[in-house]
């Protein structure tokens, strides 16, 4: 099962999450710790109140490390003392229209960050591999049907997803400037690739703008959801997907051969099967099977920003190199992150919600404990 083959390897390895702080950073450290890893975390205090970090009491579990990425010496100065041997740089500004309202903070925390952190590494003696989370966003956006490849022409027509491409751009660059592996007499010890997910969603998510908080929020408030793009199409996953993806690249990236590191040592991207993309309105659709009392209204952007009318990711590459796809399909992932806020609302401890949906998506199995048969 996936859960042993991540453990023989993760099992005691020192790892270094940046972000983790963040919703996807807050369920990676969870897995990696249920996985036997010592975990350095290096982050921002969360930008939420709840959080999923504090609600898992992870700064009591992990060396919990507040810092800036933007910060590069205090950053190259915790990088030093982690000594890892596998980093996840989950580090970001995440939010598509917060970068509309902060493109400057955008683009230091997303491309300078990941610079400050591939310059730490520079020189760096011993064997690290670095798994850089980008985006699907990275790619020009052509708002066609077919699904991008890792090859396709990256760019963004929004702050955000410029950022994510510039970031993609960064890596390579440092990729072939300090850690080539061409040089098979003396490869450098570093070896970096990237992860480009499409739209996770989970339980434990509290950031504003998204849909499935914003949902929850709606709930709570007894309000109707105000949809501004309902027809807008996207590759919706829940967060164990692609960890389980990042989790597979940094190890089998960590134990391939010197003439197999290339093909590794690139871009992936890990999205949903083709089923799951579906339109803002299908996911509260979905959700309100859940939750009846959830209720929608169409709404007008009300600041006229570009967001994409679709979007796509082929995943073959992550499928035939690496052996991943996605377990769970759209109604699970919408079941299981229902069940996880239902369970939450309802005064279970979030610790044991997180875990028991990381132990069933490692066995491949889809139903909680309590009720599987």
């Amino acid at each position: 099962m996936t859960n042993s083959v991540h453990a023989d390897f993760y099992r005691g390895r020192k790892v270094l999450v940046t972000g983790h702080t963040g919703f996807k950073g807050a369920w990676l450290v969870e897995w990696l710790l249920e996985l036997g890893a010592d975990v350095v975390g290096y982050a921002l205090a969360p930008s939420t109140d709840p959080s999923l970090f504090a609600a898992l009491r992870q700064a009591d579990k992990i060396q919990h490390v507040v810092g800036d990425v933007r910060d590069a010496s205090m950053f190259r100065q915790a990088v030093k003392e982690a000594n890892p041997d596998v980093i996840f740089h989950l580090a970001a500004q995440p939010l598509v229209r917060q970068s509309y309202r902060e493109p400057l903070e955008t683009f230091a925390v997303n491309l300078m960050g990941t610079a400050n952190l591939l310059d730490a590494l520079r020189g760096w003696d011993r064997p690290c591999v670095v798994v850089v989370v980008t985006t699907d966003k990275c790619y020009e956006n052509i708002e066609t049907d077919a699904g991008y490849v890792e090859t396709d022409r990256l760019g963004g027509r929004d702050p955000y997803s410029c950022s994510k491409a510039m970031a993609e751009l960064a890596v390579d660059a440092f990729r072939q400037s300090y850690f080539s592996q061409t040089d098979h007499a003396s490869p450098s010890p570093v070896r970096i690739a990237t992860a480009r997910a499409g739209n996770v969603i989970g339980g434990g998510d509290w950031a504003p703008d998204r849909i499935i908080p914003d949902c929850v929020r709606a709930v709570q408030a007894d309000q109707p959801i105000r949809l501004r793009y309902p027809q807008s199409t996207r590759p919706w996953q829940h967060v164990l997907d692609p960890l389980d993806g990042y989790l597979s690249l940094a190890r089998q990236l960590a134990e391939a051969k010197a003439g197999e590191v290339e093909d590794l040592a690139t871009a992936f991207n890990f999205g949903p099967c083709r089923g799951s993309n579906r339109s803002v309105a299908d996911v509260v659709g979905a959700l309100q099977q859940q939750w009846p009392e959830l209720q929608r209204v169409f709404d007008t952007p009300p600041e006229g920003w570009h967001e994409a009318g679709q979007l796509f990711l082929a995943t073959d590459r992550a499928q035939q190199r690496l052996g991943w796809a996605g377990r769970w399909d759209f109604e699970t992932t919408i079941r299981k992150t229902a069940e996880w806020y239902r369970g939450f609302a309802d005064g279970r401890e979030p610790g044991t919600l997180t875990r028991e949906q990381i132990t069933q998506y490692a066995a491949g199995t889809q139903e909680s404990p309590s009720t599987s048969t």
